[in-house]
């Protein structure tokens, strides 16, 4: 299988911004190991007025991704993703979605 690379992002494409928020975000663009992109609108988790980490990866689980990118990801939802088996990357704002892949995976491969 695959690795899939979930980005926070505050839209659908790689060079869009990589959203600051985790829970929050607009959305996630997903990125598989052959470059495939696909995204995951967050809308729903937006609204909630509790528990938008928690939702939120649940959906990132559900759609196959093993790490999630962000900028900053809360306690609970932090215990969430460990929960699911999704590794979590923070610190990642100020980049495009595809600047943060890159950083990642560069650093993986070190």
């Amino acid at each position: 299988m695959r690795e899939v690379i979930a980005v926070s992002s505050e839209g659908p494409t790689l060079d869009d911004a990589v959203d600051p928020r985790f829970g929050r975000a607009a959305g996630f663009v997903l990125v598989d190991a052959a470059g495939s992109v696909r995204y995951l609108d967050n809308g729903g988790s937006q609204a909630m007025a509790h528990g938008a980490g928690i939702e939120a990866a649940r959906r990132i689980a559900e759609a196959g991704a093993k790490v999630v990118l962000s900028g900053v990801i809360g306690p609970k939802a932090a215990a969430a993703l460990k929960a699911v088996g999704v590794a979590s990357v923070e610190g990642m704002e100020g980049l495009t979605v595809g600047q943060a892949v890159d950083r990642y995976r560069c650093g993986k491969s070190a």
